[in-house]
C-alpha cells in the first residue's frame, strides 16, 4: 500500500512538474489600426500546431501582459497581424527587458504593420509595411532551405496571399524568402523584395514572416510548417 500511495503521489507531482515546465510562448494580437478578419483563424491555428510540438500558446489582446512578471512566463512572444501604436512606455520597456534577456519575438503578417514610432520595434521586426495590392498568387524564391521555417520548401513556392512591401528593411537580417514582382501584379519593391527573414537582434532571436492574411492560407500546410519552424527558431529549439 505504501509503495502504491508513493508511486501516486510521484506520478501526480511528475505531472504538475511536466505542465510548469512545459515551453510556452505568448500569442499577441491586439489591434489599434486595422483588424483582420483572419486572426481568430491564426489564433485557433497556432495554437493548434504548436500543442502537436509539446509548446503551450497563451492567447491575449491585453498589453497589461507585457511586464516583468507575466512575460518571464514565456520564451517567445507572438504577434499575429498586431497594427497600430499597441503599448506604452512600460509596456514597451518591458518588452525590451524580455527581449535583452534572451527570449523570442516571432512576427507575422501585420506585425510590421505596428509601433511606427517606435524605432527599436522597427528593428525587431525587420522593416515596415508600407502597401500592398490585392490578393493573390505570386511566386516566392526561397533563398535559404537550411533554416527550420524552410527546409520544407521547394525552391520555388507558389502561394496566394496579401504581398506586402516594406521600407526601412533592416541591416543585417537573414533573408528566407524573397517574392517575384514580375508574378503577380502591384509590387513596388523591384528585383529585391524579401518576404521573410530572422536574424539575432539585442539579446534574443527574431523571425517575421509576411504570409499570413487569409483564412485559407492557415490552411496550407507547408505555411503551417514556416510558422513552426520560426517559433522553434527563436525559442532556440
Amino acid at each position: 500500500m505504501k509503495h502504491l500511495l508513493l508511486f501516486i503521489n510521484l506520478l501526480f507531482f511528475g505531472q504538475i512538474f511536466t505542465a510548469y515546465s512545459q515551453e510556452r510562448v505568448l500569442v499577441f494580437t491586439k489591434t489599434t489600426g486595422f483588424r483582420h478578419k483572419s486572426i481568430p483563424k491564426g489564433v485557433e491555428t497556432v495554437k493548434r500546431i504548436l500543442q502537436s510540438e509539446d509548446i503551450a500558446a497563451v492567447h491575449t489582446e491585453d498589453a497589461r501582459y507585457f511586464c516583468a512578471d507575466s512575460l518571464s512566463q514565456f520564451g517567445a512572444v507572438i504577434f499575429l497581424s498586431t497594427t497600430g501604436n499597441i503599448f506604452n512606455d512600460e509596456q514597451k520597456a518591458a518588452f525590451q527587458h524580455f527581449i535583452r534577456s534572451g527570449n523570442g519575438f516571432v512576427g507575422i503578417h501585420a506585425a510590421s504593420d505596428t509601433e511606427f514610432e517606435w524605432p527599436w520595434y522597427g528593428e525587431l521586426v525587420g522593416g515596415y509595411f508600407t502597401q500592398h495590392p490585392p490578393v493573390q498568387e505570386a511566386k516566392i524564391d526561397v533563398v535559404d532551405r537550411k533554416h527550420l521555417a524552410t527546409k520544407h520548401l521547394q525552391k520555388v513556392w507558389w502561394h496566394k496571399d496579401e504581398w506586402y512591401d516594406f521600407r526601412d528593411i533592416q541591416p543585417g537580417l537573414h533573408i528566407l524568402m524573397t517574392l517575384d514582382e514580375r508574378t503577380y501584379k502591384g509590387g513596388t519593391m523591384g528585383k529585391f523584395h524579401p518576404i521573410a527573414w530572422f536574424r539575432e537582434f539585442d539579446g534574443g532571436r527574431t523571425f517575421y514572416t509576411g504570409l499570413g492574411h487569409t483564412d485559407e492560407s492557415f490552411d496550407e500546410i507547408p505555411f503551417q510548417q514556416h510558422i513552426v519552424g520560426g517559433i522553434k527558431y527563436v525559442l532556440r529549439r
